[in-house]
C-alpha cells in the first residue's frame, strides 16, 4: 500500500512507540490522526506530524466508535497498550484490575479493527497493524499473566484475520523497546533495547508490503527483523 495521501490513525500516540510511528507515517506522506488520553502529549505529536489530535480512551467503546467514524482511516495502527509493569498482577489483582489490562491491550484493538473494516472496504482497502510484544510469546513464567495473555491474544487475533477481503491485518512483536522510560544504563545493555525507529520502520513495512496479511514481524534485541511463519 502506498502511504502518501492516506489517513492514518495511531492510537497511544502521545509518547514512545506511538509517537515514533505517527511521525514516521507523517514523513511518508500520511495524514496522521494521533489518538490518546494524554491530551498534552497527543497534541504535541499531532503538531509535530502536521496532523490532528483526537482524545480517545481505547477501553471506552463510544470513544473508539467516535475515533473511527471521524477519521475514516485507510491505515490503523493499534498501538495503545501497556500496563504489564504496573502491579498488582494476576492472581493478586482484582478482576477489574486485570480485566482493564485485557481491555486496553486486546479488546480495544479488536473493536477498533472491527469498526474500521467497513469504511476501509468502502474506500477500496486498507491496512491494520497491531502492536503486540514478546510478552505474548513463549512458555516461561511471566510477571504479568494478564498482559502476556492479552498480547498473545493480539498475535493470534491477527493471524486469524489473514484471509480478510480488501483489508490486511498484520502485527509487530517487539522485544524491550527503548522508550522514554528506559534509563541510560538500560540503553547500554548488550544487546540494547529496540530503538523506536526500528519499531516505526517495521510498522511501515507491514503497511507497504501487500504480500503480508495475518503475519507477525518479530523484533528481537540484537537480531534482524523476521516475519514469523
Amino acid at each position: 500500500m502506498e502511504i502518501a495521501g492516506r489517513v492514518a490513525v495511531v492510537t497511544g500516540a502521545a509518547i514512545g512507540a506511538g509517537r515514533a510511528i505517527a511521525l514516521a507515517l507523517a514523513e511518508a506522506g500520511a495524514d496522521v490522526v494521533a489518538a490518546d488520553i494524554d491530551e498534552e502529549g497527543g497534541r504535541e505529536t499531532a503538531a509535530r506530524a502536521g496532523g490532528r489530535f483526537v482524545r480517545a480512551d481505547m477501553t471506552v467503546a463510544d470513544d473508539v466508535r467516535a475515533l473511527i467514524r471521524s477519521a475514516a482511516p485507510s491505515i490503523l495502527v493499534n498501538n495503545a497498550g501497556g500496563g504489564g509493569h504496573i502491579p498488582p498482577h494476576f492472581p493478586d489483582a482484582t478482576p477489574a484490575q486485570w480485566g482493564a489490562t485485557l481491555d486496553l491491550n486486546l479488546r480495544g484493538p479488536m473493536l477498533a479493527t472491527q469498526l474500521v473494516l467497513a469504511p476501509m472496504r468502502a474506500a477500496g482497502g486498507g491496512a491494520v497493524v497491531n502492536v503486540a510484544s514478546t510478552a505474548g510469546l513463549g512458555d516461561k513464567p511471566y510477571a504479568s499473566p494478564e498482559y502476556g495473555a492479552a498480547k498473545a491474544g493480539l498475535i493470534r487475533f491477527t493471524s486469524a484475520l489473514g484471509a480478510l477481503e480488501l483489508v490486511r491485518v498484520n502485527c509487530i512483536v517487539p522485544d524491550w523497546v527503548a522508550t522514554e522510560r528506559v534509563t541510560p544504563a538500560e540503553r547500554a545493555t548488550t544487546p540494547p533495547p529496540i530503538p523506536l525507529a526500528d519499531v516505526a520502520e517495521g510498522v511501515l513495512r507491514l503497511i507497504r508490503d501487500d504480500s503480508l496479511s495475518g503475519r507477525s514481524l518479530l523484533l528481537l534485541r540484537g537480531q534482524p527483523p523476521r516475519v514469523l511463519p
